[in-house]
């Protein structure tokens, strides 16, 4: 150093204290540097470490044991073998929380997937009388064992073959759901198909009659669970139709059909345009059956409704190849001569017409046969009257001994006079009238001499059809009749069975008369309110399995949380009276609604006092029947495929009805009418 300095001239020498001091500042620089890297080392690893931990703690908590992290400077290496990518994806949004997304390093691995999907579980059921088969494939842990168990308690000589194939995944959703149901309909159907899925079941099954196909189909729709799907497609046998009748009529009341029978599908079709073509408007039926005398049966039909419709009035009567036109006297004389001339050219050859045109309306009987008259008369009640004249003792004692085998020994009135001079055939179309009377739940039958009358109410939809068979059977070709026969659905047991929809109106027809009432502030049921929740509970006996709630409302005095409580606590004290009386009410909601619905001004007393009410509505499957039920037949398909899975939540809520209409009572029986 010295001798640099020399070398430089004009530089002054340094003092030594001077180099020392340079010297001691540089060591210091150096130290501080030195120091200075250590700390920051020191500090990312410290970083590094809370990182690592903090990682750890979150694959803790979300149970990934599974995963493990390191820290790489300011990066966060994840690891380890995920069971699968959405745990992989768990792990890596969980590191997330902890550093930026930026900063990590995924290196997780995957076990490769060695599970199949789960496979569409499905199970056909085939029962043909006492032999049922059972193939598909069913989950695992699906105890067939125990399912057969059930199928051979619903009949000891039940023969069960199981090809049901398993596979070792869980049980779906609704499954069990689906079995009972499907179990529920081979209990009912002794000829069917059922296809059974998770959530959804498929019933294809045959009944002998008409009337057992409705009542099976009613019956399944109001055991079909909540969760389940139904399809039902119940079918009845074509009847065999003995003998095969049709009968079309065209008067002042219109054009119409007493009975129709077709032998096919288009036959049906036919027939039933040229009625249209006549003039008959409305709802019409055919029954398509067995037993058509004729392939050409269409044929004549069709012909022999055009002809009296170009003869403006009259009835033609088909028994099997038997065809009888009778016409009033309106009809002229010429025009009757022509039109039953070219219907007799028309008429394939099998048929034998009997063409009569009656006498004017002014001509009189004879005086004794204006006298001979027999009546046949049923009441509501079903009390039976039977006047007018009989041939002899042994025909009175028969015609009454009938009317007692039809309508009970102590129902039946007998006070015909005995005439021996009475047309013959007589006492044959008094028992008739006996058996005719026997179709209808009030009503009159008329022998006359030369017709008989029929009027009256039958809760048989085809009542007109039946009567015509039989009187075109029994009083042959040359039979005159007519029929006024109407169908009311108050008189038919079946359209009266207990649904959901009737169960309803029913309770509301005895709250429209009496309400359920509560001392102030109190939510105990007593007195006369005891007494409707007898009558609602023996309504509710009847009607089964259904679901209901039960709504409380009060009215707007008082603070609004006391009312919902007080609601509250009445619907639920209502339920609990209807169990303590046996009801059904495993599927009834309790739900108090205070003052939130009012039905009448809480402004006066009369109107808080109604306001004070509690009300009974369908809910879920119950609510679905009903729908189902109103939509009538047309819609009855697509109500089935519905279900409150598929519903909206608004389809779920309560129809509330809080009057009761003429046509929703429940009908009266003769029971009723006796007790009385």
């Amino acid at each position: 150093m010295k001798r640099f300095l020399t070398l430089l001239p004009g530089i002054a020498k340094p003092d030594l204290k001077d180099y020392k001091w340079h010297a001691l500042t540089a060591v210091a620089f150096v130290v501080a540097g030195v120091l200075s890297f250590g700390a920051a080392q020191l500090s990312a690893r410290v970083i590094e470490n809370v990182v690592a931990q903090e990682t750890a703690k979150a694959f803790a908590a979300e149970g990934l044991t599974w995963a493990s992290a390191d820290t790489d400077g300011l990066l966060l290496r994840l690891s380890g073998e995920a069971p699968n990518e959405a745990d992989r994806f768990r792990a890596i949004r969980a590191a997330n929380h902890i550093v930026s997304a930026e900063r990590i390093l995924d290196e997780i691995t995957v076990t490769p997937s060695t599970d199949l999907a789960a496979p569409d579980f499905s199970m056909e059921i085939l029962r043909n009388g006492l032999d049922i088969q059972m193939v598909g494939l069913v989950p695992w842990e699906f105890d067939t064992e125990v399912f057969i168990n059930r199928i051979e308690a619903v009949d000891a000589e039940l023969s069960v073959e199981n090809m049901l194939e398993v596979a070792n995944h869980p049980v779906p959703f609704a499954w069990a759901s689906s079995t009972d149901f499907a179990l529920t309909a081979l209990s009912m159907l002794d000829a069917a198909k059922i296809s059974v899925m998770a959530g959804r079941v498929e019933v294809v099954g045959l009944t002998g009659s008409e009337e057992e196909r409705d009542r099976k189909r009613t019956e399944l729709a109001r055991e079909r669970p909540r969760d389940v799907i139904a399809s039902l497609d119940i079918s009845a046998p074509r009847p065999a139709i003995t003998p095969f009748t049709l009968r079309f009529a065209l008067d002042e009341g219109g054009a119409r059909f007493d009975a129709c029978s077709a032998d096919t599908e288009g036959a049906r079709t036919a027939i039933l345009a040229s009625a249209r073509a006549a003039g008959a408007s409305g709802r019409l039926d055919c029954v398509v059956g067995l037993g058509a005398p004729t392939p050409r049966w269409e044929e004549g039909v069709v012909a022999a409704i055009e002809t009296l419709a170009r003869l403006g009035a009259g009835t033609v009567t088909f028994s099997d190849t038997d065809v009888s036109l009778v016409v009033p006297s309106t009809v002229a004389p010429e025009n009757f001569d022509r039109e039953v001339g070219a219907l007799e050219t028309l008429l394939p050859d099998v048929f034998s017409v009997n063409a009569q045109r009656l006498p004017p309306t002014g001509a009189q009987l004879a005086e004794s046969e204006a006298a001979a008259l027999f009546m046949a008369r049923l009441t509501p009640q079903g009390a039976v009257t039977l006047s007018g004249r009989l041939t002899d003792e042994r025909t009175r004692d028969a015609v009454q001994s009938v009317a007692q085998a039809n309508f009970g020994p102590n129902a039946v009135t007998m006070s015909a006079r005995l005439d021996p001079d009475l047309p013959g055939g007589w006492p044959l179309r008094a028992l008739l009238a006996v058996d005719v009377l026997s179709y209808l739940n009030d009503g009159t039958v008329r022998v006359q001499p030369d017709r008989v009358e029929v009027s009256g109410v039958s809760g048989m939809q085809d009542a007109s059809e039946q009567i015509s068979r039989l009187l075109a059977d029994k009083l042959g070709q040359r039979a005159v009749f007519s029929l006024d026969v109407r169908y009311d659905e108050a008189f038919d047991p079946i359209a009266q069975m207990p649904t959901p929809a009737r169960c309803k109106d029913w309770i509301n027809e005895i709250l429209a008369q009496r309400k359920i009432t509560f001392d102030a502030g109190s939510t105990t049921v007593t007195g006369e309110s005891a007494q409707i929740l007898d009558e609602i509970a023996e309504v509710l006996r009847g009607c089964g399995r259904m679901s209901m709630e039960v709504g409380g409302h009060t009215d707007s005095q008082g603070s609004l949380d006391s009312n919902m409580r007080l609601s509250q606590q009445r619907a639920e004290a209502v339920v609990a009276g209807l169990l303590a009386r046996g009801a059904l009410v495993s599927e009834f909601v309790a739900k108090g609604y205070g003052p939130e619905f009012p039905i009448a001004d809480n402004g006066t007393e009369a109107g808080r006092e109604a306001n004070r009410r509690i009300e009974f509505s369908l809910i879920g499957a119950s609510l679905d029947a009903a729908l189902a039920e109103r939509a009538g037949p047309e819609d009855t398909t697509a109500a089935e495929e519905g279900s409150v899975a598929e519903m909206p939540d608004e389809s779920q809520l309560a129809i509330r009805v809080t009057e009761a209409t003429e046509d929703t009572l429940r009908p009266r029986t003769r029971s009723d009418d006796a007790a009385e």
